[in-house]
């Protein structure tokens, strides 16, 4: 069995390795392009880290003449330089070692709160510079303060048994996980982001950036929570907003951050964050311990040598019982399911998910009917969750959320067709219909009530409206006004039962829209709901 450490490795990987019977390791790092694409055909497995760029060209050269290559592990959490697609489409099993620096992350963040609390950074550096003035950094205990933590996936948690253990009361939001308490009761939680910002007087950040995260916490968000927050983003740049963060500092909603992502990495030398006199900053250390980079490098080798021996792999990324030998026609639905996960999303808001009820109809769908819903299901959790998820674990982490899903093949005849019924804490289903059309497009029929006849694509603008006259030139009059043109507008309609009728905008733009226009729709007359989304 040959594996190729094609990146650089912390050296416990390969000596794990090079103990294993049967095994033969090759060192070589630097490859790139057919020189990398030389070296894969020759190995059964590789190691990589993130420099390592594994694209679908790669891939296309390297499994052409009979290549040994089976498996690819990525030492550390992200995929972003592993095409997961085409690896998928060839066979090649992908996986990482996420978890091995979730204690190095979590610990790093916990810090970050404890130098924020007790001026540490501030103060060292006055010692540094000869000063000794105490009364100046008197900081404030932990114990007795209540942290919120949003997103409760492994480091989230981590990081609770941490605070709990100083004395910290903590509440936690995490949309996707689906009880009232967590940790044996320890840690309560809630069911909105904004339900959770009065509550607290610390917060930590431990989600993905995706278009719900992004600028979670902005201005709107700082004036809702108490004043003095102490506010800790060691997740992904971008979760919160600088500017915001910079004018909650100024006025004193905020008492002070620590910053270990950024917008932009590095933040430019003269970036207001650097030197703010309450803000501490680290240049993206979370994972970056010793033990950390030990423990991602071995673990990512023994995933890679489990998978090549036939043994249960951990961090698997696109392998499992699912059949994922698609037609092409079943990928199609595949699309239209992701598609309508992003709709239901946009339409439905911020809500915490029970359950969720997958129904294919079709002859064609019947004998991958599990395979479409899981990437479905996997759409679903991946915006939500600060770890990698796919066909092969959503499953499990939806359990671990006590989030019902449920796979049911349609017995009545008819055209194939795709239907989503996503289910609240409240027990409020709202439902989405799609089809697949004879050119293999998706298109959308249904979506929570309103009928329609949309392919969804682009850059798209969701309204809920008071179905009157005008409401459609008020609309459109904005968007004149923002200068934004419209490429499309579907309209849908549904009766309410007791307050006349609404009816739902789909409106199709050239560009993501700008907030200034959000705003604007939302002040029209008439107009209930406003949500922007965009669909690859």
């Amino acid at each position: 069995m040959k594996i190729l450490i094609a990146d650089k490795l912390a050296p416990e990987g390969s000596a794990f390795l090079e103990t294993q019977e049967d095994v033969s390791v090759t060192v070589q790092t630097g490859l790139a392009g057919e020189d990398l694409a030389a070296a894969l055909r020759e190995h059964d497995g590789v190691v990589v880290r993130s420099a390592v760029q594994i694209t679908a060209n790669v891939l296309d050269t390297c499994m052409t003449n009979g290549s040994l290559l089976k498996g690819i592990a990525r030492a550390g959490v992200g995929i972003d330089n592993i095409d997961l697609e085409a690896a998928t489409r060839y066979g090649v099993a992908v996986m990482n070692s996420a978890s091995a620096s979730t204690i190095s992350t979590a610990e790093h963040a916990f810090a970050l709160l404890i130098s924020l609390a007790r001026n540490v950074p501030q103060a060292h550096m006055a010692m540094a510079k000869g000063g000794w003035d105490r009364s100046k950094y008197t900081g404030s205990q932990l114990h007795s303060r209540t942290l919120g933590i949003v997103g409760f996936g492994r480091i989230g948690q981590t990081l609770a048994h941490r605070a709990i253990a100083f004395g910290m009361k903590v509440i936690a939001f995490d949309p996707y996980y689906n009880a009232d308490t967590a940790l044996d009761g320890a840690v309560k939680m809630v069911r909105s982001f904004d339900e959770l910002l009065p509550l607290v007087d610390s917060i930590s950040f431990h989600v993905p950036k995706t278009e719900t995260t992004a600028g979670m916490m902005g201005r709107e968000q700082f004036a809702k929570a108490q004043k003095g927050l102490l506010v800790v983003n060691a997740s992904r740049g971008g979760i919160i907003d600088e500017a915001a963060l910079l004018d909650a500092l100024e006025s004193g909603q905020c008492s002070g951050a620590a910053i270990d992502v950024y917008e932009t990495e590095p933040p430019s030398e003269d970036s207001p964050l650097r030197n703010h006199p309450r803000i501490v900053t680290t240049p993206h250390l979370g994972a970056s311990t010793t033990e950390a980079q030990e423990a991602v490098a071995v673990d990512a080798c023994k995933a890679l040598l489990n998978y090549l021996q036939g043994q249960p792999v951990e961090g698997a990324m696109n392998i499992g019982s699912l059949s994922l030998d698609l037609t092409d026609r079943q990928r199609a639905f595949v699309t239209l399911g992701s598609r309508m996960v992003a709709l239901l999303g946009a339409a439905g808001g911020d809500e915490q998910v029970a359950a969720v009820q997958f129904t294919l109809r079709g002859e064609s769908l019947a004998s991958r009917a599990d395979t479409i819903a899981r990437y479905a299901l996997a759409d679903l959790l991946r915006t939500h969750l600060d770890q990698p998820v796919n066909v092969v674990n959503a499953a499990i982490l939806a359990d671990q959320r006590n989030i019902e899903a449920r796979t049911t093949i349609a017995s009545d005849t008819g055209e194939d067709r795709f239907i989503i019924d996503l289910t609240n804490r409240d027990g409020i289903t709202r439902r989405i219909e799609g089809i697949v059309d004879t050119r293999n497009r998706p298109r959308i029929t249904h979506v929570i009530g309103y009928t329609m006849d949309m392919v969804p694509e682009g850059h798209m603008v969701l309204l809920t409206n008071a179905d009157e006259p005008g409401r459609i030139g008020l609309v459109v009059q904005v968007f004149g006004e923002a200068d934004v043109n419209i490429a499309e507008m579907v309209i849908g309609r549904k009766p309410t039962g007791t307050t006349g009728q609404v009816a739902m905008m789909v409106i199709k733009v050239d560009a993501a829209p700008s907030e200034q226009l959000l705003s604007a729709l939302r002040q029209t007359p008439g107009i209930k709901k406003v949500a922007a989304v965009h669909l690859d």
